[in-house]
């Protein structure tokens, strides 16, 4: 692997951090915006999920976009609405205001997860290509990661006696620090070439063929060049490729895989998870600053198992991957909400006494009354506060109120994050980069991102609202019994693509 082709795989991928920036950033966001524009939990969601939504639409036509015109010149006009999202969103003045620049963020990171793998893919050759693949979704990680460290710190800030920041401010801030990555991307984007697939299909041989030697060598640019070309004279044309040809007895099978895969990563709550991580972890009990250093663990703990994948990916597989990575999602899904249906709640005088910035009066008549779950207690609590005040508050009541076993929900969320991190998350990303021939491969990665992300949407959407209707322990539970039978699922029909050309695995798995 040359340092040239890494080099190239990581600013590609630049818009994978980006997108975990912005989703984690997030979840600390709204602990301050929810409150001052006293959003329900439908707003909440909607608020939180928008850029998943606008992500579909993007998915969608951008892999068949880019076969029009070329991945590199998307992935540029990808970087300047990353930018300009950032920008609008520091200075939204309104919640409409906010979803829609949010929603500007979201075509952006729509387009650059399906095309950074698609582009990587076609610059790698068979050995390497797990490892660059998975480069993107370490990015993502490290996005995580950076803005789960930002929300940490500027909470800290915020918390400081006569601090600049507010509980006015300071979460503008955190959405206005995006900008910096974002025109750093959109700068080393310039340094990237087209992509020599790409060329090749366009019939620019010449300018394929010196891409391939500048990131290869000769010997192994040559025989690339004549494996792609190869390929690409048996096809008739990547115009003629449609979405119900998707559907076709020959492709129906790898298509049926990769959006059991696409659904399955989403289904399984990851993206509540990190969307919502602050909220989450102020569920045990811990306090809103300690939520916010929660955020910093879980996301370090992202990084250093997707560096495992990374490491694994082409020597152990993708399939054994995938099923030990979801086997221990499913465990630990269903250990926390084992944790989550042990909790008691209750609120006693003394307690009430030291909760400051509320109405203490108003919780007095249920005071040293339990709760056997959360669901009643929060809404006695926004009964007799309001929602405004009750969201403002929640960290701290919580805090006072909450009697469980916070370390065994904190040991099942970081397991979740684990498993997903060495599995689901960078192992999709490569098999759909793999499994579709180059005729469909835009508009199959397009099909499956936009079904993926419509999952992605629907979980967002919605988890706010099973929190407040259905509580902590039920809608773990659901996450868990999900992935429980999306392991045995994929036990059956998950094929393996380590170690073969992408030109060996089209004569594999496509069915003449």
């Amino acid at each position: 692997m040359s340092r040239k082709t890494l080099f190239i795989a990581f600013v590609v991928s630049l818009g994978g951090f980006l997108f975990g920036f912005d989703a984690g950033i997030i979840s600390g966001v709204m602990e301050y915006a929810g409150p001052q524009f006293d959003l329900n939990v439908g707003e909440l969601g909607w608020a939180v999920s928008s850029p998943s939504f606008a992500a579909m639409i993007a998915m969608l036509i951008a892999g068949r976009l880019s076969d029009i015109i070329g991945r590199k010149k998307i992935l540029l006009m990808v970087a300047f609405l990353y930018a300009l999202s950032a920008l609008l969103s520091a200075y939204a003045i309104s919640y409409h205001m906010l979803w829609i620049a949010r929603m500007i963020g979201g075509l952006a990171f729509g387009a650059a997860l399906i095309l950074a793998p698609t582009y990587i893919a076609e610059i790698s050759t068979a050995k390497n290509r797990g490892k660059l693949v998975s480069i993107q979704q370490l990015n993502i990680v490290l996005g995580f990661f950076g803005a789960f460290l930002c929300n940490n710190y500027l909470n800290g800030l915020n918390n400081v006696e006569g601090s600049f920041f507010t509980d006015e401010s300071v979460w503008r801030w955190m959405l206005g620090v995006e900008l910096i990555p974002a025109l750093l991307y959109f700068i080393l984007l310039f340094f990237v070439p087209r992509s020599p697939r790409w060329l090749f299909v366009k019939g620019k041989e010449s300018e394929a063929k010196d891409v391939l030697v500048r990131l290869h060598g000769e010997s192994t640019a040559n025989i690339e060049a004549e494996t792609i070309a190869n390929t690409i004279n048996k096809e008739k044309s990547n115009k003629n490729a449609s979405i119900s040809e998707l559907f076709k007895p020959a492709i129906r099978f790898i298509l049926i895989v990769g959006l059991i895969i696409g659904v399955l990563q989403q289904i399984t709550g990851i993206n509540a998870i990190y969307f919502y991580a602050t909220s989450i972890f102020k569920q045990t009990g811990i306090g809103t600053n300690a939520a916010f250093a929660s955020g910093v663990l879980l996301s370090f703990t992202t990084v250093v198992f997707t560096i495992v994948a990374m490491f694994l990916i082409d020597k152990l597989g993708r399939r054994p991957l995938l099923l030990i990575g979801i086997g221990g999602i499913a465990a630990s899904l269903l250990l926390c909400a084992y944790g989550f249906n042990q909790a008691t709640y209750q609120l006693t005088k003394d307690e009430i006494a030291k909760i400051q910035n509320i109405d203490q009066q108003s919780l007095l008549p249920i005071a040293n009354k339990v709760y056997d779950n959360d669901v009643d207690f929060k809404n006695e609590m926004i009964k007799s506060l309001g929602s405004q005040e009750y969201a403002k508050n929640e960290g701290a009541i919580l805090e006072a109120a909450t009697d469980m076993n916070a370390t065994l929900v904190l040991i099942g969320i970081l397991g979740f994050i684990a498993c997903f991190a060495f599995s689901l998350g960078p192992v999709m990303w490569v098999m759909l980069s793999e499994m579709y021939p180059n005729r469909y491969r835009g508009l199959a990665i397009g099909f499956i991102g936009f079904i993926n992300s419509f999952a992605s949407w629907i979980v967002q959407q919605i988890f706010p609202w099973e929190l407040a209707t259905l509580g902590n322990a039920m809608s773990f539970l659901i996450f868990g019994t999900i992935a429980l039978i999306g392991f045995f699922v994929l036990l059956k029909i998950l094929p393996e693509t380590k170690g073969k050309s992408l030109e060996q695995l089209e004569k594999d798995l496509i069915l003449n």
